[in-house]
């Protein structure tokens, strides 16, 4: 990744700075996404720009979606380093501002635009699925009504951490964090969806979830094959005894999971291989993505 984008421009990577005194340096007042291409274009664009307006109306920061103009600023951005698909992260920050805790709104946020080669994904992942990795440390509660995929993202590190001390983190596993009350909340990086008796099930936003913008693509997809979606507050007993287990997010798409860990205690998830309901899901979301008849 040699070239990174910096309001709006191209520089170098060594020549891409902002102020100490930017507040999302200073106190994480700050937002990103992450999405990925398709056919060089990047996905669902305008879901994300939405969470992104959303968030940084409450957050004080101005911010106006362009969802034309970021395209052409990732293309350009692509161009210069290489890449005909890509993993692509945009961040928006607060900006310069006075030490202390602000009351009023921000006026000159920075915007910061990352894209690098996307991770090869191997075939058999859709059949064999992941592992995921029960933690111990509970995902925190939202800094708002609802969280932001903020720059504040300490609680995702230390989870990360946790997860590299068990043995599953060597296969690639995900960890997966419950809410204070032991309710199933997130992976890590990823939302978590079961399917129990024929139903489709997601953690509520209110177990403090991030809202993710390829989960809700999925349960409207899973509306669309008639199948019924519930979200709510779920303990683990119902995740660890459901017929299929899968992973969301903008970068994996839709993952299986095949294997549950509890501490040591290993736990088939349904056949062992990706499940029907999952397949199919996928099978349309990339339909949707363009890249799948």
């Amino acid at each position: 990744m040699n070239y990174i984008g910096l309001n709006g421009g191209v520089v170098d990577a060594g020549d891409a700075v902002v102020s100490v005194r930017d507040h999302g340096f200073l106190y994480g007042i700050g937002l990103f996404e992450t999405f990925r291409t398709y056919g060089g274009r990047p996905f669902l664009l305008e879901r994300h720009l939405e969470r992104m307006a959303e968030g940084c109306r409450q957050l004080g920061i101005p911010y106006k979606p362009d969802p034309v103009g970021l395209t052409d600023w990732i293309a350009e951005l692509m161009k210069r380093n290489g890449l005909q698909e890509a993993y692509i992260r945009y961040t928006v920050t607060a900006g310069e501002d006075v030490l202390g805790l602000p009351a009023g709104d921000y006026t000159r946020p920075n915007q910061v635009l990352f894209t690098k080669a996307l991770p090869q994904r191997p075939v058999e992942l859709d059949i064999n699925g992941k592992e995921l990795q029960l933690l111990k440390l509970p995902r925190n509660t939202p800094e708002g009504p609802v969280r932001f995929k903020s720059l504040h993202y300490m609680n995702n590190i230390l989870a990360k951490r946790e997860l590299s001390l068990y043995p599953s983190a060597a296969r690639s596993a995900e960890g997966l964090m419950l809410t204070e009350r032991g309710e199933v909340a997130e992976g890590i990086v990823s939302n978590v969806f079961f399917v129990k008796e024929g139903r489709l099930f997601t953690p509520d936003e209110s177990a403090g979830i991030l809202p993710g913008i390829t989960r809700e693509m999925v349960m409207e997809l899973a509306g669309t094959e008639g199948l019924e979606v519930e979200t709510g507050l779920y303990p683990w007993e119902m995740l660890s005894t459901a017929d299929e287990v899968f992973l969301t997010n903008s970068i994996q798409e839709i993952v299986p999971v095949t294997i549950l860990w509890k501490e040591n205690e290993r736990m088939v998830v349904g056949s062992g291989s990706a499940g029907p309901v999952t397949s199919v899901l996928l099978k349309k979301y990339r339909q949707r993505a363009g890249v799948e008849q």
